[in-house]
């Protein structure tokens, strides 16, 4: 029996649509739940960068009680994103870390640029969370509803 070009397409798009959303929880688990982790021992790369846009922000909180709890916010964020029933609530979490995250950008431009259009690492950083609001917005898509009362 011949499988046909358009039999395997529809097997491969099955288990992807299949396998995308389990997926994306467990990737943005493991984001947040891994920076975090990092942050909180105090071996997160980003550390400098947080201490620089925290002195900018927030310079009456030490930085040493902030990344601590800078940390568990991202540890709690990916926890709860592994649950269906708590998507309102991570994907709220989510979008204050999601602007606290590209205040670097903004506030911090001589970190964040070498030049118009040029992120810095720490610059590229930042922007790839982009892919991760493209997830969590495919997350969202899922969700029902609330019923009204």
């Amino acid at each position: 029996m011949k499988t046909s070009l358009s039999n395997i397409d529809n097997v491969i798009i099955h288990a992807c649509k299949t396998a995308s959303f389990p997926i994306a929880r467990i990737a943005i688990f493991v984001v947040y739940f891994w920076f975090g982790i990092l942050k909180v021992v105090g071996l997160s790369p980003a550390n400098p960068l947080v201490a620089s846009l925290l002195e900018t922000t927030m310079p009456f909180i030490t930085f040493d009680v902030f990344i601590i709890l800078f940390g568990l916010f991202e540890v709690i964020i990916g926890i709860l994103f592994l649950s269906s029933k708590l998507d309102r609530l991570s994907i709220v979490l989510f979008a204050v870390h999601m602007v606290t995250t590209f205040m670097v950008l903004i506030m911090l431009p001589e970190v964040s640029w070498d030049g118009a259009f040029v992120p810095t690492l720490e610059g590229q950083y930042v922007i790839k969370n982009i892919a991760l609001i493209a997830l969590v917005i495919s997350i969202a898509s899922h969700m029902r509803p609330i019923k009204g009362r």
